[in-house]
Formats: C-alpha cells, structure tokens, sequence
C-alpha cells in the first residue's frame, strides 16, 4: 500500500483542488453504500463527474483513495476543536457537549456504516482496519486523553490515567444500545432518552473522578 494519500504533484500546474474533493466526496458516498469490493474507480468516476484518469491522477489505486476516504471521513466527524476546555467554561459543561456528540456520532447511519464495512474487511485487510482505527478512534482516544490530562492539571478532577479513563468515558456512552444498533437489532436512543443516558454517564464519570477532600 502507498503510504502518500494522492499521488505527487509533479512539475507544472497544481491538481485541481476542486476535482480532488469531488472524489473523495464521491468515494465516502459509495464506499459506504456499497461496500469496499463493490466500489470500482470507474463509479467513483461517475459519481464525481470527472474521467477515470483523473482520479488514478489524484489517488495511485483503490486502496489509496480509500484511505484517503476514510481519514476524511473521521476527520470530518471529529473537528479538531471538539475537545477543547474554554476558559470560564464547566468541566461538567463541556464533558456533557462531548458526550453528546459522541453518541449522536456513533448511532448515525454513516458511522454505523462506516464501523460496518470496517468489521468485514478487518479479516481481508488489517491494514485498512489501522487506517480507520487510526484515524478515528485513536484520534478521538488521543484528543480526549490531552483533555482528561488537562482536567487533571487543573484539580477539577482527579485523574491519573487520563487514557484509561478516557477509554472508560466512551464505552459506558456506547454501552449496550450501540452493540444492539450495530447488530441491526435495536434502534439508537432519541431524544428524552439520549439525554438521559448522557447525563447519567457523566454524572457517573465525575464521581469517579472526584477529587478527594481532606
């Protein structure tokens, strides 16, 4: 597998941008939809409006493009911002906002999709797998770690291992209701019940979490 993402510029006029973004646009669309091996760059194509040849001119194969999907994919989901601790803000506050959107994120159609396609090509393909893995929940691991680590610092809570407690804050929000989403044998909490689930977590979460008083 290439490890550049699209293919060198090369001496004379810059690739169109525009075109670039067109086909991955093109291929998060059908990658999802359609699966990996039923994806052809042919469709991609298609779907973005422009030649064969220039796709294979912006991304090296089918591979390639579909990483480059895939990290565009999450980057998209995940905004760099989505872990930031504002001044004057509540770590209560902002624990809340971050649960909120991990749960709408990981119930939506596109990440329940996404998180699909990889579970199959997993057993084909683990290096597509740590390309998703990487670029999705790692990063989110990693911003929410930097947080954590950064609560820790300001006495708001105590906590020493910010990796484990950030890997233990996403999975009592996926808790059972996303497995049974996933398996296609339950349907994501809304509403009324979704806050009530997030709120329960990080009431959860800050307990554990709370500085011992002398």
């Amino acid at each position: 597998m290439s490890n550049n993402l699209s293919a060198p510029n090369g001496p004379g006029r810059p690739k169109d941008l525009v075109k670039r973004q067109a086909i991955l646009d093109a291929a998060k669309i059908l990658f999802l939809s359609k699966g990996y091996s039923s994806t052809s760059m042919d469709a991609v194509a298609t779907e973005a409006g422009v030649s064969k040849l220039t796709v294979y001119s912006h991304f090296n194969d089918k591979e390639t493009l579909f990483c480059a999907a895939v990290v565009a994919k999450c980057e998209e989901q995940l905004p760099p911002l989505f872990f930031e601790l504002s001044d004057g803000i509540a770590v209560e506050s902002v624990l809340l906002n971050i649960a909120r959107g991990f749960h709408q994120l990981i119930n939506s159609d596109e990440s329940v999709n996404l998180h699909r396609l990889m579970m199959s090509l997993g057993s084909l393909d683990p290096r597509l797998s740590q390309i998703f893995f990487e670029a999705g929940p790692e990063r989110m691991l990693n911003g929410m770690e930097r947080l954590l680590a950064h609560i820790d610092q300001t006495g708001a809570l105590s906590i020493d291992k910010p990796r484990n407690a950030a890997e233990h804050f996403f999975c009592l929000l996926k808790g059972a209701g996303n497995f049974r989403v996933l398996y296609g044998c339950g349907e994501p909490l809304t509403g009324d019940a979704a806050e009530e689930h997030v709120r329960e977590v990080v009431g959860l979460f800050m307990r554990a979490y709370q500085p011992e008083t002398v």
